[in-house]
């Protein structure tokens, strides 16, 4: 079964790239197009995509403000990855606290774009954990915020194996777990956290203090 993306970005010419290379792939397909985040909702609503590209900056309503309206207005909202031209942009950090599973550079390369989808597909990693870290040190405070969330030891530690960047299997491995019982730990870090994805599990272990970019 192919996931859907929706392109959204002012600009046809990106829109264009995507979609060839999108449309190349066996396993992915663009659903559709949109030139503003006041289009989103309602190309979400009728096409159902899976993940929607997003710019973060557009002129009329952005992506930030596109991606809170999906995450606070639907139940199950489509992953959205950020598309922008500088990592260190705090737009991009806003993103992912409003809701987005990642971000991606105009300037990155086809695989690059089409791995990046496949990784919030699955959601069994961090996309660009090492970027998302370097982010999170202009805002990360000092102490531990999650204390209060009722994580367990256990629990504590797979957070903080995400945070790093590993993959469910990674930590299985890290931890001497069976994969099993690390998705049943990562299940019970994002119910506890009220997170939908690792990727606001980890901003949320940053933005508390929890975890600190330097580990």
């Amino acid at each position: 079964m192919r996931a859907g993306v929706l392109l959204v970005d002012d600009e046809p010419l990106i829109r264009a790239g995507l979609r060839a290379i999108i449309d190349s792939e066996d396993d992915l397909s663009v659903v559709g197009e949109a030139a503003d985040g006041a289009e989103v909702p309602g190309l979400v609503a009728r096409l159902r995509p899976d993940v929607v590209l997003m710019d973060v900056r557009m002129p009329a309503v952005d992506g930030i403000r596109a991606t809170t309206h999906l995450m606070s207005t639907l139940d199950d909202p489509p992953k959205v990855i950020v598309v922008t031209t500088f990592e260190n942009d705090d737009y991009v950090y806003d993103a992912l606290v409003a809701g987005a599973s990642g971000f991606l550079l105009k300037r990155a390369r086809p695989a690059e774009i089409v791995a990046a989808i496949r990784t919030v597909v699955t959601g069994e990693s961090l996309l660009f954990p090492a970027a998302i870290r370097r982010l999170a040190a202009r805002h990360a405070p000092s102490g531990d915020g999650l204390a209060g969330a009722g994580l367990t030891e256990r629990e504590r530690e797979v957070l903080r194996l995400m945070a790093a960047g590993l993959a469910n299997g990674e930590i299985a491995g890290e931890l001497y777990l069976g994969i099993q019982t690390v998705k049943t730990h990562v299940g019970n870090v994002l119910a506890k956290l009220g997170a939908r994805d690792r990727t606001q599990a980890v901003i949320r272990a940053y933005d508390s203090g929890f975890v600190t970019p330097a580990g």
